[in-house]
């Protein structure tokens, strides 16, 4: 059987779309998950969403929806990005999951009958955007620790879990399992700034809000942050504090690593072995705090300007070169930078000019110099063994690297195994050798220890840049890809035909691919300054007799799904209220999931001549606000099917 490997990442806070340093996390993940698989792990790899709090209260009040409509669409912008960077989670929950919130309620309830949670009152200064109390001795420079920004004063009843009944059980819990933190250095900063000085008792509820999981006791209060988002991982499984949990939580608990950004690093190590100790459940394994992805040596602010999203990334340079520059320019232990230059500097050196061009040279001379057949390698010769050798040991190597999350290190080491293989290409001059008939058993010698060379690059990055990889493949016209192939130098079939040589990256120009940036930010910049205090104009006057003429009226969402042809288009299936159900075509499938949208009442036109969209007969439309970014869907919740607009 398989040994188990459950791996997480922090759930993302539903408050705007993430910029490309929020998702680094979870291409890094889905890399260590990919490998962990190609090793033949029984892999679960969790992500997703978190989406209750104060803040995104008040962004849903400035945004005129209601709380769960605002997470709808941020959570599926994250949730798109996800799949746009090709990420293979097993599961994405969100915390408004119905099955999520029942099980916090439970928790909640679990511990505070047994004296694990206690009501007090809580006064302090609170920072909302971090969510978080703070005393007086703890700001900097008089504000939040966290994020630097204002803090202000608040008192308000709460409910608290004991952290410092466990305060010893917890120090003496990482001080004998050396791995628990990692890295090194974040071990010692828990250790000796926050646990050794003293644990304060935790605020777990707030009664001044109310998007949160109602405690079910006490209505009066929501469960906050902590005890809401961090039990994700265990409820995701199917953890019950009743005893009754399910197959997958026995199966995959506790996580063998949390991938988690070094700013949160707190709250896995501290607040949720507390929490785990208090239900009697095992510790996660490891807490991995990984370090920041900076535009260039600044934190990406959209107030600065100095965002940048992995769609626009993804539409420029495609999703495997995003994922590399991505796993191979962030550190294991410090922060990495991201910039446009810097992205096209790496782009042509390493995935043109090292990777891109021995792949395509390589197969080339083999097409050209022995008609694609692959030949028997029995004329051995200088270099022939150095090459073999750094084979072998660039798998020991990743594997060791991946086992230490230092990711960006394994791809490296990866790229130099090719960039190795180029320069067997110059040692060897396999162009000289095809001049002398007498030398072509060396020829095919020297072309099988590349393509060889190339098949074990293509196994090693399939976790990073697996596009990529299947492409190699099918032009190694190769089958043969995987790890348990990478134990022995040679598992190419002589006989055998490769493919046919393709770019793989083509080198961009420079100097024109930022002439390009710098244009298209300058208009973007400018649409926003000119929409910054305008609205669209009000159109033609029209009489009540004009008005009259439209239908509109209220239907439920029975059905909704992806139109196979289209990528803008989803199918609504509606009950209007008539008995008999309508179907209507809607271009807004890169703005909402399906998921987001059945239940719900929609407001659409009834008696828009029907027309044929993709095989799709649409009657009607669905109406959308046109916002700045997005279409906002317009929602009539509280009417029934088929009541008319006036």
């Amino acid at each position: 059987m398989p040994q188990k490997f459950y791996i997480t990442t922090a759930i993302a806070y539903t408050s705007r779309k993430p910029h490309i340093g929020n998702s680094y996390e979870i291409v890094l993940t889905d890399a260590i998950a990919r490998y962990k698989r190609l090793q033949g792990y029984d892999v679960f790899f969790l992500t997703g969403t978190d989406e209750h709090g104060q803040k995104i209260e008040e962004y849903a009040k400035e945004a005129g929806v209601s709380p769960k409509e605002y997470v709808d669409v941020v959570a599926g912008q994250i949730r798109e990005i996800c799949d746009l960077l090709n990420t293979t989670y097993d599961k994405f929950i969100r915390t408004t999951d119905p099955e999520h919130e029942k099980t916090v309620q439970k928790i909640f309830k679990k511990l505070y009958e047994q004296g694990d949670i206690y009501k007090g009152e809580y006064e302090g200064l609170y920072c909302t955007p971090c969510e978080s109390f703070w005393t007086q001795s703890q700001l900097k420079d008089g504000k939040c620790p966290d994020c630097g920004r204002e803090v202000v004063p608040a008192k308000e009843e709460a409910y608290f879990l004991r952290l410092s009944k466990y305060q010893k059980q917890l120090e003496e819990f990482i001080e004998q399992n050396d791995n628990f933190i990692y890295p090194e250095q974040r071990k010692k900063e828990m250790l000796n700034n926050f646990i050794k000085p003293g644990l304060q008792d935790l605020c777990v509820s707030r009664s001044s809000f109310k998007w949160g999981i109602p405690v079910s006791f006490d209505d009066k209060h929501v469960i906050y942050v902590w005890i809401d988002a961090l039990s994700n991982y265990i409820t995701a499984l199917g953890y019950d504090p009743d005893g009754n949990s399910d197959k997958l939580y026995q199966k995959y608990w506790p996580a063998d690593v949390h991938i988690i950004g070094k700013d949160i690093v707190r709250f896995h190590t501290i607040y949720w072995p507390i929490l785990l100790m208090a239900l009697g459940e095992p510790l996660p394994k490891q807490v991995y705090g990984h370090p920041w992805l900076l535009f260039g040596k600044d934190k990406m602010s959209k107030s600065v300007g100095n965002v940048i999203y992995a769609d626009d990334l993804v539409r420029r340079y495609g999703v495997d070169a995003v994922r590399y520059y991505l796993l191979s320019e962030m550190p294991h232990a410090a922060d990495g930078s991201i910039t446009y230059e810097t992205i096209i500097e790496r782009y042509n050196s390493d995935l043109a000019n090292t990777l891109g061009n021995l792949v395509n040279r390589t197969i080339a001379m083999q097409n050209k110099y022995f008609g694609g057949v692959i030949q028997s390698p029995d004329v051995s010769g200088d270099f022939d063994g150095e090459l073999q050798a750094l084979c072998l040991q660039t798998v020991k190597d990743v594997d060791t690297l991946i086992g230490q999350y230092r990711v960006s290190d394994a791809v490296n080491a990866v790229m130099n195994l090719a960039r190795r293989a180029n320069k067997y290409i110059d040692e060897t001059t396999p162009w000289a050798l095809a001049k002398d008939d007498a030398s072509l058993p060396r020829l095919g010698t020297v072309l099988y220890n590349l393509l060889e060379t190339i098949r074990f690059i293509a196994v090693l990055v399939s976790p990073f840049i697996p596009d990529t990889a299947k492409s190699i493949f099918e032009q190694l016209n190769c089958t043969v890809n995987t790890y348990d192939s990478l134990q022995a130098f040679g598992a190419l079939k002589q006989g055998e035909t490769v493919g046919t040589p393709a770019v793989l990256f083509a080198r961009i120009d420079a100097q024109k691919e930022l002439e390009s940036i710098q244009k298209e930010l300058e208009e973007k910049q400018a649409q926003q300054e000119d929409n910054s205090g305008d609205f669209v104009p009000f159109g033609e006057e029209i009489t009540i007799d004009d008005f009259a003429k439209l239908d509109m009226r209220v239907g439920k969402v029975l059905t909704c799904e992806p139109v196979k042809k289209s990528k803008k288009l989803l199918k609504f299936t509606l009950d209007d209220g008539s008995g008999t159900p309508r179907t209507i075509a809607s271009g807004i499938a890169q703005y909402y999931q399906p998921e987001e949208l059945v239940g719900r009442n929609v407001v659409f036109v009834a008696n828009l001549k029907p027309v044929k969209l993709c095989g799709v007969d649409s009657c009607g439309m669905i109406l959308s606000a046109e916002g700045k970014e997005r279409p906002n869907v317009m929602f009539a919740d509280n009417a029934a099917p088929g009541d008319k607009l006036r």
